[in-house]
């Protein structure tokens, strides 16, 4: 069958269809094409985002020499164009949800937004703001518990400036690895396992496998497409949001930087990867998540008849592996359309997150610096990560909690003490991080505004539950590995 006809029904969502895409048949010339596609893009995403570089005598990624460059080359004015962002976010927020009607754009835009959002976007331009001057005009005396080095001088550098340029250069990149057949490949690989493991069905792998080269929002929101179309159960909707949204590569590079580990970029992301599926395994078998309903958003309950097909291991997984990922690169929209359309996907969410960051980052840097309340909580996990034998415990518990707020606080906690915090230890604290998932700066809000159905005493629960859980697992990874 000709690609021109299938085009009135092939779309990006019905590609996302396992099913769908298995019936699908390509003559010998498309297969030869798409095989084609398959291997340049998965082999430039390869080497963008997997193969280290010797660059000055340390080893980077490419994705990460990139994004360095950029950095490097805007100084000083780059952070003017982002204050200057961030502010425009705050005056249309503040439009868009307080005075504009339905319809209007700004409206449609700021709608999934609390009502306390507006007030942080707000806080976050007059944050970037006194930064911005602090850091441009010399000898000017601005409140150092905001723009001090400890705080704003942390936070916005490496968080906020960091994330600002990660969505865009991350958005030009990640189509190599999401649309042309890299995660098909290896999802069919995954399948098998996802119903015995973790209680939810084998297309779910795609999803899970691609949240770490995506972005965190987008996968909730796919997650909840997939849940109001009676795709998942609510169990299934909540496992997968709640379990496989982690942090993207782009992301987890900049955490990494962070904490001054870099250098040990994929044995700490890959050991972070199979770190988040261990989790899973166990947060899915006892409550909250054990207790929910297998039910559909249609209040038709789950059946043994929907689940009795799912794909088992045998022969033909690396050819069925193959043949879906030809079948993707193959009928996937033209490279420059795929980058367009990231960069407009990311563009549209780079306003809203950079302003969460730079709030509730310098927020809880504040709390975290100047007041003994994460210090506090962290006592809680002092008992364990001292029998889990985890490297500098008492320097490092005060970051097990703060996470909930974002997951970038923890690494920033110990940031400025890389001099005297051991390089597992870092390391310990970027893992345990990246794979809570649970946080207030971004999927909490996401899945609440989205319809998955789980409540914020079930996310909160569901939190710690993953940090306990995580803990001696991150213990025994990192005494491998250093």
């Amino acid at each position: 069958m000709s690609k021109d006809l299938h085009n009135a029904s092939i779309t990006p969502d019905n590609l996302n269809d396992s099913g769908f895409i298995d019936s699908i048949k390509l003559t010998k010339d498309e297969r030869k094409i798409g095989i084609i596609k398959f291997l340049i893009f998965s082999a430039i995403a390869i080497m963008i985002f997997f193969i280290p570089i010797e660059q000055n005598g340390k080893h980077n990624i490419l994705f990460g020499i990139i994004y360095n460059a950029i950095v490097n080359f805007l100084g000083v004015p780059g952070f003017w164009y982002v204050a200057i962002l961030i502010t425009g976010n705050a005056i249309c927020s503040l439009y868009g949800k307080y005075i504009a009607r339905p319809g209007n754009k700004l409206y449609e835009y700021y709608k999934s937004d609390s009502k306390i959002h507006p007030i942080l976007y707000l806080m976050a331009a007059i944050f970037m703001v006194m930064y911005c001057l602090q850091i441009t005009i010399p000898n000017m005396n601005l409140p150092q518990i905001i723009v001090g080095n400890d705080i704003g001088g942390v936070v916005i550098p490496d968080i906020v400036i960091g994330v600002a340029w990660i969505i865009p250069v991350g958005a030009f990149f990640v189509p190599f690895l999401l649309n042309y057949g890299s995660i098909d490949f290896f999802g069919v690989l995954l399948e098998p396992l996802m119903r015995p493991l973790f209680k939810v069905p084998g297309k779910s792998a795609v999803d899970a496998t691609a949240s770490f080269v995506g972005s965190t929002s987008m996968s909730i929101i796919i997650t909840s497409r997939l849940f109001k179309n009676t795709t998942y159960t609510k169990k299934e909707s909540t496992i997968i949001a709640t379990s496989f949204s982690a942090v993207s590569v782009g992301y987890a590079f900049v955490v990494m930087k962070t904490a001054s580990i870099e250098q040990y970029f994929l044995p700490v992301y890959f050991t972070s990867f199979l770190l988040a599926f261990i989790v899973a395994f166990f947060v899915v078998r006892i409550p909250p998540i054990n207790k929910m309903e297998s039910v559909y958003i249609n209040g038709r309950e789950q059946s043994l008849e929907d689940i009795k097909n799912e794909p088992k291991y045998g022969k033909g997984m690396i050819k069925k592996g193959i043949d879906r990922a030809t079948k993707r690169a193959y009928y996937s929209e033209s490279l420059f359309k795929s980058i367009k359309d990231s960069m407009v996907d990311g563009f549209k969410v780079l306003p809203k997150v950079i302003s969460l960051l730079c709030a509730i980052g310098i927020l809880s840097m504040i709390i975290a610096k100047h007041t003994p309340v994460f210090e506090w909580l962290g006592y809680l996990f002092l008992p364990i990560l001292k029998i889990c034998q985890v490297p500098d415990a008492n320097a490092i518990a005060a970051c097990m909690p703060v996470g909930i707020t974002e997951m970038f606080i923890p690494t920033l906690i110990i940031a400025d003490q890389a001099n005297v915090i051991s390089e597992a230890a870092r390391a310990f604290v970027v893992m345990v991080s990246t794979v809570q998932v649970i946080f207030f700066a971004e999927s909490i809000v996401v899945i609440k505004s989205t319809g998955i159905p789980v409540s914020l005493k079930q996310l909160i629960i569901l939190f710690i539950e993953r940090t306990i859980i995580a803990i001696p697992f991150a213990a025994v990874f990192v005494k491998i590995l250093f």
